[in-house]
């Protein structure tokens, strides 16, 4: 399994020209094995579309319901180890989504499929890019 980052989930789901040919080959040779999605995700997807910051093609309940019936797609409760983690990751950045996502990769186990450089250069987190 791997976990998507956010704004890859959108990107992937909206068939969107900002998802690079390597994460979309990425998606397709491990879809089999299974991709991850935070819960926090979700949320984060409601809160920009709540803020202007993020236009999607349907009503955000609509989006998430399509994006969810994806065979593939398993989405990734919070536990209390995870937002244990979110909160003692060393040297990471302040954003509570990219923490949880974050802690929900390492805690798991798994690789996080990310375009962003910050979570890209945090050496603690395995991540493909």
């Amino acid at each position: 399994m791997i976990l998507l980052d956010t704004h890859i989930l959108i990107w992937w789901i909206d068939d969107n020209p900002k998802l690079s040919q390597r994460h979309r080959q990425i998606i397709q040779e491990r879809q089999d094995d299974g991709l991850g999605i935070s819960i926090y995700s979700c949320w984060e997807i409601a809160k920009l579309v709540e803020y202007g910051k993020l236009e999607l093609n349907f009503p955000i309940e609509d989006w998430i319901e399509i994006a969810l019936s994806h065979p593939n797609l398993q989405v990734i409760d919070l536990t209390i180890p995870i937002i244990i983690k979110s909160t003692q990751l060393p040297g990471f950045h302040k954003d509570p989504a990219d923490q949880i996502i974050v802690a929900t990769s390492i805690i798991l186990g798994i690789p996080l499929l990310t375009a962003d450089a910050k979570i890209i250069a945090y050496t603690d987190a395995v991540t493909l890019s």
